[in-house]
């Protein structure tokens, strides 16, 4: 009796080991673009942010509940000091979070207005939860669609309620991501995050200062407090470590009208 075998791309075994990766690499970098082009989408307009930030009601309300719930303690602990003071930093936080939202809603709103498919701008965001739910839940509230580029993590389950189904991506490489953040992207808008926001700001000015992105890409810094406070820009022009025109590459705004001003203003010079 003759034994039936099964083929290579059906040997699931196989395509989960370490000899393909490669040709998992290759999925994750043909796929997205094929569903991203049967949906006609070819611009979009990328979102950074913090995963911490809430809504900023949200936020306030379970800070007053925690501190009601310290003042029935005799004693507050370094525990409790801890955090209340998290709770109070999210607060100060999460009021971008509600901008961020604001500014996405606006930003779909005025793509949506543009009669030719290939002119509409997409919001795009990493699909977790905080700023880039905010970016995916403003276009939402728009009743425009948004990508969600995710990526699996043991503390991130899945893309956030508000992303587009057939525009929401779960990446395993970060690497592949990182592409389809840039590869589509007009503009970008950075609001206030950590290690991972800062991660995607740099590595973006980085290939724009290089001209590995051969387009025109206004990069927006969100927050002037945050980003004042945090990076002295002018240090790395004093140490000489960047030209004087590279602080050109960005624009650091404080506002929802300033930054949909210059974003879409941007945009309809390089289109």
């Amino acid at each position: 009796m003759t034994k039936k075998l099964s083929k290579a791309y059906s040997n699931k075994e196989f395509l989960n080991s370490h000899e393909a990766r490669p040709i998992r690499v290759q999925c994750e970098l043909i796929e997205p673009e094929v569903r991203l082009r049967e949906q006609g989408v070819e611009n979009s307009i990328v979102f950074f942010g913090s995963a911490r930030s809430k809504p900023q009601e949200e936020a306030q309300e379970e800070l007053s509940l925690f501190k009601k719930s310290l003042s029935s303690k005799a004693t507050i602990s370094d525990q409790d000091q801890a955090e209340l003071a998290q709770k109070e930093s999210i607060v100060l936080l999460s009021k971008y979070y509600d901008e961020a939202v604001k500014l996405s809603f606006r930003l779909t709103e005025w793509s949506d207005t543009k009669e030719v498919p290939g002119n509409k701008y997409y919001v795009c965001s990493g699909g977790g939860p905080g700023m880039m739910e905010a970016a995916n839940k403003g276009a939402t509230e728009a009743k425009g669609k948004s990508i969600a580029l995710g990526i699996s993590l043991p503390f991130e389950q899945g893309v956030n309620q508000y992303a587009t189904p057939e525009l929401s991506f779960e990446f395993h490489y970060f690497f592949v991501r990182k592409f389809y953040f840039l590869y589509h992207a007009k503009a970008v808008v950075v609001f206030p995050g950590g290690f991972g926001t800062m991660d995607e700001l740099f590595e973006t000015l980085t290939l724009i200062q290089t001209k590995k992105l051969g387009k025109q890409m206004p990069i927006i810094l969100y927050g002037r407090e945050f980003w004042e406070g945090l990076i002295n820009f002018e240090q790395f022009i004093k140490w000489g470590v960047i030209s004087p025109k590279d602080i050109e590459l960005f624009k650091i705004v404080d506002d929802v009208d300033e930054a949909f001003a210059l974003i879409t203003k941007n945009l309809k010079e390089i289109s």
